[in-house]
């Protein structure tokens, strides 16, 4: 079994080695809605109707298809483009994208350390541009098998993406939001229609662990959205919300793709674009959080 293995690595490292090698992965992401209801169930505004379409919704949303293209070094990874179905609409579909951290082409260079990916948000392009992530991986001896590659496990303490919904919850423990509850039911009716400030009661995690699925049959050193750094190529990441798994891998493919960094868009950095979009969804907790003369929104 080993001899097969190293024979079979072998002959992918000479096949890499080649001067115009490159491969393609397909990767399906899903993300568990009910965690994230879990997380804003403490907003009393959300009925147990409305909360469970919203859920449905969410999953439809959430359940995405990538394609990552990649060579000796580099890599695009891009959400495969999908008609909207009729009467759908694509803008609210957009900005929703935008506000997961999604959307765009995100090209990685490995040999540069460097990442770029152009996004649009409220109507604006933006093109950031900055140095890859660097990830304290911590390699385990525990394996599984995904499709026909045996993978390592690897585990790493993260930085949360300050402009994705999903890596916010609601202020204080299980006994606060009781606590909180327990208040908004005893408030006299008069005060029914007062609305609540949601954005004032939800925090960002800032942290998550994530475990990472490598396969070293495939040394690249590439994987799905911004993850990589690792001795193979990564076919499962999951944060515990979000799980993004490799359904098909080819390797010397026929039709390549062109493998580049994307060009439109205002020049920004990570820190500069998070920080565009917290100033928005700010104003935006201004406009609609219940306070008074709330007004079209500032430009940017």
């Amino acid at each position: 079994m080993k001899n097969t293995i190293l024979v079979a690595l072998l002959l992918v490292t000479t096949l890499i080695q080649a001067q115009d090698f490159q491969g393609m992965a397909v990767y399906e992401s899903k993300t568990s809605t009910s965690e994230i209801m879990k997380n804003i169930g403490g907003n009393r505004e959300i009925t147990p109707d409305m909360k469970a379409s919203i859920e449905e919704r969410m999953k439809k949303m959430f359940e995405k298809t990538f394609i990552l293209n990649f060579d000796k070094s580099a890599s695009i990874y891009k959400e495969e483009e999908k008609l909207d179905a009729p009467g759908q609409n694509g803008g609210g579909g957009r900005m929703m994208t935008s506000m997961m951290g999604g959307g765009g082409t995100q090209y990685k260079n490995v040999k540069e350390k460097m990442y770029s990916v152009d996004k649009e948000f409220f109507g604006k392009e933006f093109l950031i541009k900055d140095s890859l992530p660097s990830y304290k991986w911590q390699m385990t001896a525990e394996t599984k098998k995904i499709g026909e590659y045996i993978c390592y496990k690897a585990t790493a303490v993260v930085a949360t993406d300050p402009t994705d919904f999903r890596n916010f919850r609601m202020r204080g423990g299980d006994k606060e939001k009781e606590e909180k509850e327990k208040a908004a039911k005893a408030k006299d009716s008069t005060d029914a229609n007062k609305k609540t400030n949601f954005m004032q009661d939800v925090e960002q995690i800032k942290e998550k662990t994530i475990t990472a699925w490598y396969a070293p049959e495939i040394p690249i050193n590439q994987g799905p959205d911004k993850y990589w750094g690792l001795p193979g190529l990564i076919l499962e990441v999951n944060d515990g919300t979000t799980i993004i798994l490799c359904s098909k891998v080819a390797l010397n493919v026929k039709d390549k793709a062109e493998i580049k960094a994307p060009k439109t868009g205002k020049v920004v950095t990570q820190k500069e674009y998070d920080e565009t979009v917290t100033k928005k969804m700010e104003e935006m907790r201004e406009m609609y959080g219940g306070q008074r003369g709330g007004g079209r929104g500032r430009g940017f």
